[in-house]
């Protein structure tokens, strides 16, 4: 039955995860956009720890989980986003909903387990619009879409009866637009830019847990990851249009003229993950320490005066609950109940303040009677950014939803 099912998500997914605006946040008009993928639905609830991992869940966050697997799983996400942007002088919202991710784990052995999937890496989605003409006669519009995802492939082997290790291999790629218009006092035409980038690269993500007792009734879990700098290549086009705008309101061109640019290279900086917690099959607590080199990195086209960058750093706190996971009597005591905490310095600096990004997460797996599967509902609140200094605050608010299947595959025949 999980088979069909898995083909109807394949199916319904596959021509669309990928091709959506997946943001509405003015910040990922920087660099290759927003940093898209916490973690799955699962993992988000508790605060997006790379630290946690069990038998029939795949945390991507971390390779090395996938030596605990015990059953074929397929995990599929989206997510509901809603946000309220204040400039301090004016307030918006928008919302966006997007399918996340699409993963499968496949256990080989009792200590070897792979996993593959497709994951969103960035997401640009911008709408900054000021009609007001300025003292020079003059307005802009900028206007970005697209993003950065990631295909890859990996496995995790148990060393020993406390130590797992995993690896990734990752293949990004992906399409950026970037398009502004400049307005002119008294001129009946207007300028309009359109920057493309098609992004590709290739990088590895290592992991490694550790999992022993603390007595009879508690576990010690520990976990390290490590990503290595990428490098990614962007192939760049600029087409420059003289436009005009008719009676709908539609923009339409009236002279092209496409520029070709040189590739250049981008880099995806130093991930390095800590992580500790302790529990057992009934709760669990966890915390993650998270350091990004992103001292050095840029802008795909233009560096600007007024921003920077310094590395970034996050600390995410978060655990679950279980009143009685072997319950027959009753349905509600058989549900997680989970939360989370993170506070992350983006390492984004614009007008000598740091962006940072902080959040609160809660949720509930809600397991499939007759079955290791289970259905994932969490919501996470966040502000990112301030409306001082001319910035944005970005208040968010997030409901997501993830199908977990489980189900043994391959399995050997007793009988020729």
């Amino acid at each position: 039955m999980i088979k069909k099912i898995v083909l109807v998500v394949v199916t319904l997914i596959s021509g669309q995860i990928y091709s959506q605006e997946n943001s509405a946040s003015p910040y990922s008009f920087f660099g290759i956009g927003d940093a898209k993928f916490k973690g799955t639905n699962d993992i988000i609830a508790i605060g997006g720890l790379s630290v946690y991992s069990d038998s029939t869940h795949i945390n991507v966050l971390n390779p090395a989980s996938y030596a605990n697997q015990m059953l074929t799983s397929i995990q599929v996400g989206g997510t509901s986003n809603f946000y309220r942007l204040n400039s301090g002088e004016e307030s918006q919202k928008a919302q966006k909903t997007t399918f996340d991710y699409l993963v499968f784990g496949i256990p080989y052995s009792k200590k070897l387990g792979f996993s593959f999937g497709l994951l969103p890496q960035s997401s640009v989605g911008y709408r900054l619009i000021n009609d007001q003409l300025s003292s020079g006669g003059y307005a802009y519009r900028y206007t970005g879409s697209g993003g950065v995802n990631k295909v890859y492939l990996g496995a995790g082997y148990q060393l020993n009866s406390k130590l797992s290790f995993g690896m990734d291999l990752q293949y990004l790629f992906g399409s950026i637009d970037a398009k502004t218009v400049l307005f002119l006092d008294n001129v009946q035409y207007s300028t309009r830019e359109i920057n493309n980038s098609n992004v590709t690269g290739v990088g590895l993500n290592f992991g490694l847990n550790y999992k022993s007792k603390l007595n009879d009734k508690i576990n010690y879990l520990a976990s390290l990851t490590f990503a290595p700098e990428m490098k990614l290549t962007s192939k760049n086009l600029r087409q420059i249009s003289t436009i005009y705008y008719n009676g709908s309101g539609d923009e339409l061109a009236a002279i092209n003229r496409n520029i070709d640019l040189p590739n250049t290279k981008m880099i995806l900086p130093t991930k390095i993950s800590l992580g500790g917690g302790i529990g057992n099959r009934k709760w669990f607590l966890g915390a993650d320490y998270t350091f990004k080199g992103t001292s050095g990195q840029v802008n795909r086209f233009e560096n600007y005066t007024n921003v920077s960058y310094k590395n970034a750093s996050k600390v995410a706190i978060g655990g679950f609950f279980i009143p009685k996971y072997d319950s027959y009597k009753s349905y509600f005591e058989r549900i997680t109940y989970k939360a989370g905490f993170r506070y992350e310095n983006t390492g984004l600096v614009i007008n000598n303040t740091s962006i940072r990004d902080k959040a609160v997460s809660a949720g509930f797996c809600f397991p499939i009677t007759g079955s290791f599967s289970s259905l994932s509902i969490g919501a996470e609140w966040g502000v990112r950014g301030a409306n001082t200094n001319g910035l944005v605050k970005e208040n968010y608010f997030s409901v997501n939803i993830g199908l977990l299947f489980n189900d043994k595959w391959f399995k050997k025949n007793l009988y020729n």
